[in-house]
């Protein structure tokens, strides 16, 4: 028995019966097309959006303080934690550590983001919060190798894998939380306060660490000093999950459980859809988050082990870096807000070509030493960097609908983030240690730099548009009576 034949799809009518049967034709096109009704239209106040902006960017400011502790710590915590003897052993010890956590991020955002698909954004985050904090304020009590013996170790990696499996959740979550609740002219603005939290995190971390490195002997930093940044977690984690509890489910994900909007017929998708249903969207995040972590991770996180090594003062370095985070704090709204009225692409591509060009001549100056040098290398690639910053917040939750956008996004970001982010540092140590050349973090940028060219090239632009399976988002009422007067001439038209 033969196979039935594919269906042909029908040809467009021609023109002259077009002519002929206009009221007809346009009848059928409203059908296919219905017109934007003002109840189809989300109004989010700009008082809404604050609160949501401040409660997740609070969170990522959690997250990466706690990250951005351990980086800076990562020698000392090398000594408290591994056995004496190598210096260098230790330090590449307490990296691995670091990268620990990475490799359970995936899982996280496998079990977290289609989670948060099926139950709503804000209960995912409240836990997710929950599991970062009190794993950061275990580390700062776990005892040293010397009282514990191999259990320290141990212990910490366990603590090290509960941020990461918790993490695993929280940006997928806080982006599109953020993304769903700011209206489509401003998502590029909105969305930056997310990495603003982040250079917040770092920055706080980074001034803690040195002022106790400046206030404290040597002998007292290492014996309990360090524990400190650790122990400060925990009100920050109660401050975070305050502001969360207190806010309401994003408006995105609310029509849809009510059986509004695009996406109310595909509700409640499972992990095979939010993984293998989205695989263009998911290498084109994949690649858009390599190009950003591993440049991310390179100055914010393995820099002051850089500098450390090449025979920079410690406290130096660190200042150093906190000037230009501060830099970038002042920078990475405008850059959002500019993304908004030029496009994401032309902002994102910016940064890549940056870093492609720029990162060796940035690297160079840094190897030179000297206060000025190495302030000026930080700043170029800072520079570069807050391209990425200002944009991806909004950037990456575009990629995908609706129904798996929790999911998806945290599947790909956190693939991506384990297999090229979070290892950078230990994986730029050893290439130096295996090449014994001090320029191999320029190389590795410029690759991450030519990454994001190719991936920038391949997006589309998303920008003052609606994302997917969802309605139009707007600021005001009057905003969505003139999108559905406007509509209603084209379709006239």
């Amino acid at each position: 028995m033969s196979a039935p034949e594919p269906a042909e799809t029908p040809a467009p009518p021609a023109p002259e019966a077009v002519a002929r049967h206009r009221a007809l034709f346009r009848a059928i096109h409203r059908r296919k097309h219905p017109r934007l009704r003002r109840s189809d239209i989300t109004v989010t106040e700009e008082a809404q959006v604050k609160r949501a902006v401040k409660a997740t960017a609070l969170g990522n400011a959690m997250e990466w303080y706690d990250f951005g502790v351990y980086a800076y710590l990562a020698v000392i915590i090398g000594k408290e934690f591994f056995p004496s003897g190598n210096e260098t052993a230790q330090t590449l010890s307490s990296l691995a550590t670091f990268a620990a956590a990475f490799l359970v991020r995936p899982i996280g955002g496998m079990f977290f983001g289609p989670l948060g698909d099926r139950v709503g954004r804000k209960k995912i985050l409240a836990l997710t919060m929950i599991m970062m904090s009190s794993a950061t304020l275990a580390i700062g009590l776990i005892p040293s190798y010397a009282t514990l013996g191999v259990w320290a170790p141990v212990l910490l990696v366990l603590c090290r894998m509960v941020q990461g499996f918790s993490t695993g959740g929280e940006y997928g979550g806080a982006a599109t939380f953020i993304a769903e609740y700011a209206p489509d002219k401003r998502r590029g603005f909105w969305g930056s306060f997310l990495e603003f939290g982040t250079l917040i995190g770092y920055t706080v971390a980074a001034v803690l660490v040195t002022t106790l490195t400046m206030l404290l002997s040597d002998d007292a930093m290492q014996s309990w000093g360090w524990r400190v940044p650790f122990l400060v977690a925990a009100p920050l984690g109660l401050i975070g999950l305050y502001l969360r509890l207190k806010l309401d489910e994003s408006p995105a994900f609310q029509k849809m459980e009510d059986g509004e909007g695009p996406a109310a017929e595909r509700q409640k998708k499972s992990f095979k859809d939010s993984f293998f249903g989205q695989w263009r969207a998911m290498l084109l995040c994949i690649a858009l988050v390599a190009a950003f972590n591993v440049t991310d991770y390179m100055l914010l996180s393995y820099m002051p082990t850089y500098l450390t090594q090449l025979g920079f003062g410690e406290t130096g370095g660190l200042m150093s870096i906190v000037i230009v985070m501060l830099i970038l704090m002042a920078l990475i709204n405008s850059v959002g807000r500019l993304s908004d009225r030029i496009g994401r692409k032309p902002v994102l591509m910016a940064g890549s070509v940056g870093f492609f060009v720029l990162a060796l001549p940035a690297f160079l100056l840094i190897k030179q030493g000297g206060t000025v040098p190495v302030f000026a290398g930080l700043l170029i690639l800072g520079l570069a960097l807050v391209c990425y910053l200002g944009v991806m917040s909004s950037s990456l939750p575009a990629l995908f609908p609706t129904d798996v956008r929790y999911g998806s996004l945290s599947i790909g970001f956190n693939i991506s983030v384990s297999l090229f982010g979070g290892t950078t540092p230990l994986v730029v140590a050893a290439l130096i240690g295996a090449t014994g050349n001090d320029l191999m973090p320029a190389f590795y940028t410029m690759l991450a730099g030519l990454v994001g060219i190719i991936a920038v090239a391949a997006m589309k632009e998303t920008a003052r548009k609606p994302l997917e399976g969802s309605p139009p988002s707007v600021a005001t009422d009057e905003e969505a009576r003139e999108l559905v007067a406007t509509q209603r001439q084209q379709s006239e038209a």
